[in-house]
């Protein structure tokens, strides 16, 4: 069941679930896709940009940079239709991080595997200790 939410376009209470937007906004934003959505098709705009298709369409970026995210616009037949990498803001095409992003954490990921000074320490440390056990296997006194 949804939860009950303010529309982030319009205000109005809805009932928040698979839709994100009241109704009346949900229904607005499938007509701005379809006229987005008609002019990329055409052969000529295919390779426009989003600030382009922005401009051409009266439809705002954010909206349709939202879409090609969602991946309700395909990025293999719109090459230069990009959404923002959610660490530094570089256009992308897919996923959520740019390469130089991923790069980062990666690198950041493996420093923080190196075993640290502490832990050779404790290693060294175990190996230096001497257990005297007898034959029998008991301690001696």
């Amino acid at each position: 069941m949804g939860e009950l939410a303010n529309c982030p376009m319009c205000g109005e209470l809805f009932l928040k679930g698979m839709l994100t937007v009241c109704r009346s906004c949900y229904e607005k934003e499938e007509e701005q896709f379809e006229t987005v959505y008609k002019y990329i098709r055409k052969k000529k705009n295919r390779t426009a940009t989003v600030d382009e298709v922005a401009e051409a369409t009266g439809v705002k970026e954010s909206l349709i940079r939202k879409w090609v995210k969602e991946r309700r616009i395909h990025r293999a037949d719109f090459p230069n239709l990009t959404y923002s990498c959610e660490r530094c803001d570089e256009q992308i095409q897919e996923g959520k991080l740019c390469d130089s992003c991923k790069n980062e954490l990666y690198q950041d990921l493996q420093a923080s595997e190196e075993p640290t000074i502490a832990d050779k320490v404790k290693e060294e440390k175990k190996s230096d200790i001497y257990y005297n056990v007898t034959k029998d296997r008991s301690w001696r006194s």
